[in-house]
């Protein structure tokens, strides 16, 4: 356990009293320093939550909160006249909302109830995709949206997370036959077969969307999980492989994924078009240079890089900040997700182990893709710096998932 967690008070394993019934308590097999045999007697600790874990997820949404100030406020002044204070205004509101949810999840969710309810929110998740495509509201030229109790909700964002909880819940309750070598048929069935199929139902539906990044990030966490669980490395390939093909076709046959591609290659085709936002956002953050321009100080923000509080908005940190804040930010997602692996390492089973993996990992995944993106490395694929973009669901969900990995970081597993 980590010195700074004093267990307090002892909760038995009631979960899995039965020791016949204990599969669900098999350590996942790649975290290093798990054991390989089920104890016989286990006692759960219950403590604080992980202070390194929270004071890192705070630093890093106040600093994007600062971010999407400096960055929207030159834009929010063109755009409602005057008022600079607009996506801020809101943006600190979501802050707000998604800070109490983290707080209120990290005190009062634990990984059980979690467990209990993964099929429903699969249900849920699955519903509202489909709602999307039926009655889904279009922002920013598509339609992934939609409206609840006037408030607009991305579905996508929220099953990023429901593809981590159902992969945990299958590979815990299917642990045994996943990592059997005396039959590779089970394992190449609860392995590989039965996650892809949780994973590409949703990501079918977001495909519908039209968004192939999402698409793209989903099937990634699904891997990851997978991965993580124990599936066969062989077997990880076969899909790896088609999926790559799959979204390559795609990508290929869409016209605007297509005008995207030709763009990454020679964005100076098209200087007043298509390539604009990324021949700017590499302008700015050439002018950084090593110190930066000073907070609040970038001069592509204003109008240069379009809605530079979105998904560009490393490159307005790189300008104002330069080279050394923009290497900060990295290493900050960097001892995010390491700390978080330390937290799945000590989780009190395979499922809580595996949810904080696939959590952490997503938010690598979406780090390492938005980065991609600004510096031209990739295509542009509209996805979010976590943390940083201005968004509302999105940071809600965000700040919700940090909730159940601060839930998780509580518990821990004592061997009698």
């Amino acid at each position: 356990m980590n010195s700074t967690q004093k267990p307090q008070t002892p909760i038995r394993d009631t979960h899995n009293a039965n020791p016949a019934s204990r599969q669900g308590l098999k350590p996942v097999r790649r975290i290093a320093g798990m054991p390989d045999k089920q104890p016989q007697k286990i006692v759960r600790y219950k403590g604080p939550m992980d202070r390194v874990f929270l004071i890192l997820v705070l630093i890093l949404i106040c600093f994007g909160s600062v971010m999407v100030f400096s960055a929207s406020y030159a834009y929010s002044m063109s755009k409602y006249n005057g008022n600079g204070y607009v996506y801020i205004s809101k943006q600190l509101i979501n802050v707000l909302i998604g800070l109490a949810v983290m707080f209120i999840t990290a005190k009062l969710l634990d990984p059980y109830t979690l467990r209990k309810n993964v099929g429903k929110l699969y249900f849920v998740t699955v519903i509202l995709l489909a709602l999307v495509l039926v009655i889904g509201t279009i922002g920013g030229g598509a339609k992934r949206w939609i409206m609840i109790a006037g408030f607009s909700v991305q579905p996508s964002e929220i099953a990023k997370a429901t593809i981590v909880f159902m992969l945990a819940a299958h590979f815990e309750k299917h642990s045994e036959k996943i990592m059997s070598p005396k039959s590779t048929k089970e394992s190449l069935k609860f392995g590989l077969l039965w996650p892809l199929m949780y994973t590409g139902i949703i990501c079918l539906l977001v495909v519908l969307e039209k968004h192939l990044s999402g698409t793209i990030i989903l099937f990634l966490i699904g891997i990851a999980v997978m991965w993580a669980g124990g599936t066969d490395a062989r077997f990880i390939l076969i899909p790896g492989f088609a999926g790559g093909t799959v979204l390559t076709v795609l990508a290929l046959l869409i016209p605007y994924t297509k005008r995207r591609i030709d763009i990454w290659l020679n964005p100076t085709n098209d200087l007043t078009g298509d390539g604009w936002q990324t021949i700017q956002g590499l302008n700015a953050i050439g002018s950084g240079g090593l110190l930066g321009l000073g907070p609040t100080n970038s001069r592509q923000k204003h109008m240069y890089v379009s809605q530079p509080q979105n998904d560009f908005i490393y490159s307005i940190l790189c300008e104002e900040l330069g080279f050394i804040g923009a290497v900060a930010v990295i290493m900050l997602f960097v001892m995010l997700i390491v700390r978080g692996y330390q937290i799945a390492k000590r989780a009190p089973d395979t499922f809580s182990s595996l949810v904080v993996i696939g959590i952490v990992s997503k938010i690598g995944l979406q780090a390492a893709f938005n980065i991609g993106v600004v510096t031209n490395l990739i295509p542009n694929t509209g996805i979010s710096l976590p943390f940083f973009s201005y968004g509302g669901s999105s940071t809600i969900v965000l700040l919700a998932e940090m909730g159940v990995v601060l839930s998780i970081s509580r518990f821990s597993r004592q061997d009698r």
